[in-house]
């Protein structure tokens, strides 16, 4: 279909690009999808590294959402998103999920918040008070209700604006800015401040 994909076509083309390669995975053309995850799966690994901040876990996630395009291409409708655009919210999706998941999300993400912000000249009773107050952290975002949850990580994880964040939960601006403000006067009561 577009076999040089080196050129680097202009915005317009690259849309009408995705597009075709989305109708051709819709009925199951594997070189589809293939292109398609070749000119898109960049930026889409970055999407998920930003939010991740683990390598293994990005891929990871990358790689059910690629599964899930490809499950989901025939439900998708160019007049609501671009592709990348629906590319996107599967990944974002995706890896809120893998956040949330029991296997995955608490402990390793109290290593990450401890880890990134150790140095190796700390003391041990820093290092300790600093593992202590991740694991504080991470208990007190787990007893969240999960749209405040998900809208807190969004905003302040991820570094989304409220706008944003309303658009990609597709709730009213009003009502993300209240589970925010909501999820942070937990946060705040929960750890003593």
């Amino acid at each position: 279909m577009h076999d040089n994909l080196l050129i680097k076509p202009t915005p317009e083309k690259a849309l009408e690009i995705q597009r075709e390669l989305m109708n051709a995975m819709a009925v199951g053309d594997r070189q589809a999808f293939e292109q398609l995850y070749r000119l898109t799966s960049p930026r889409l690994f970055a999407v998920a590294l930003r939010m991740l901040r683990r390598h293994a876990w990005a891929e990871e996630v990358l790689h059910d959402s690629y599964i899930t395009a490809w499950n989901r291409a025939a439900s998708y409708n160019p007049a609501l998103s671009s592709p990348m655009t629906w590319l996107t919210h599967i990944v974002r999706n995706r890896a809120i999920d893998w956040m949330r998941g029991s296997d995955n999300q608490l402990d390793e993400l109290d290593e990450t918040m401890s880890d990134g912000d150790a140095s190796d000249h700390d003391e041990p009773l820093q290092r300790l008070q600093q593992d202590s107050d991740a694991k504080i952290l991470a208990a007190c975002l787990a007893h969240l209700p999960a749209e405040q949850r998900q809208s807190l990580i969004l905003a302040y994880y991820q570094g989304l604006s409220h706008g944003e964040v309303s658009s990609h939960l597709q709730q009213p601006l009003g009502t993300i800015k209240s589970w925010i403000r909501r999820a942070l006067d937990h946060l705040k009561s929960c750890v003593g401040l």
